[in-house]
């Protein structure tokens, strides 16, 4: 049986490897409404995607439900804290960062399949560093690396920047997988030493180091941001990285725009 998807992207390291798979052809069932919604997606360069992690005697921190199946001497634990307090203070987690607030563990040695998706899929490597990441972001990581969240410095920043007051933060040294909204090669990554980066928008997906996040208006007088009609800016400052994804806004416009109906009248 010859394999339906190829290997796009990988890291391997003494503990694991991870793996992005994509099929590359769906063949599809004997529904004729499903077998026209792949036919369009194959023609717009819509691929699923997997990811496939081999564990060598090690552990891997995962979303709640990201699991398909697994082989190997593997066993789950769930990480939801101690107690009720602990318990409490996961549901607090996943509500401010629409993430689960029982992240399952798995350990030993085997091969884990997580739920394929049409999303797309980054791997990021940390060593003895953090990064904050945009909600919902966070899809699985060595269980060397932390996960918790993120406090704004400011109400006003969490509330006008439209992040809301926590953001997901990933700490230590460890391979991490974050689920994206746009292909990784549409992302921009911007290298700061004690400067300034702005963007009017909500597309920024992560920032690495010591940054500080605020929102400000665009110019220093209220009536000139009015007359630039660029208004309120996300503003980043410091040293460190921020990864942005400019193609977002475009993809969300599409997905929101009406499509015109077409009606006729009855003589």
């Amino acid at each position: 049986m010859s394999e339906a998807y190829q290997v796009i992207s990988f890291v391997e390291n003494q503990n694991m490897k991870i793996e992005i798979l994509e099929y590359q052809h769906l063949g599809g069932n004997d529904n004729f409404s499903i077998a026209e919604k792949l036919y369009f997606a194959q023609k717009s360069n819509i691929k699923l995607r997997q990811v496939r992690i081999t564990l060598k005697n090690s552990s891997l921190t995962a979303e709640s439900g990201a699991l398909q199946f697994m082989k190997g001497d593997i066993t789950l634990k769930s990480l939801g804290g101690t107690g009720a307090k602990g318990f409490l203070k996961g549901i607090a987690s996943s509500v401010l960062t629409n993430e689960s607030a029982i992240k399952p563990q798995y350990k030993g040695s085997g091969v884990i399949y997580l739920e394929p998706s049409f999303k797309h899929y980054i791997i990021v490597e940390l060593n003895n560093e953090e990064i904050v990441a945009d909600k919902g972001l966070f899809y699985c990581c060595e269980s060397t690396v932390s996960v918790s969240v993120q406090a704004m410095k400011n109400i006003s920043s969490a509330i006008v920047g439209g992040e809301g007051l926590f953001q997901t933060k990933v700490s230590g040294s460890g391979y991490c997988v974050f689920e994206i909204p746009v292909p990784e090669e549409e992302l921009v990554e911007f290298e700061i030493q004690n400067e300034m980066v702005q963007v009017d928008g909500n597309f920024t997906l992560f920032r690495v180091g010591n940054i500080d996040f605020t929102v400000e208006k665009s110019t220093k007088s209220i009536f000139g941001s009015v007359a630039s009609g660029e208004g309120l800016l996300q503003t980043f400052r410091g040293t460190g990285k921020v990864i942005i994804a400019p193609t977002l806004p475009v993809y969300e416009k599409l997905a929101n725009a009406i499509s015109p109906i077409t009606t006729s009248k009855k003589n």
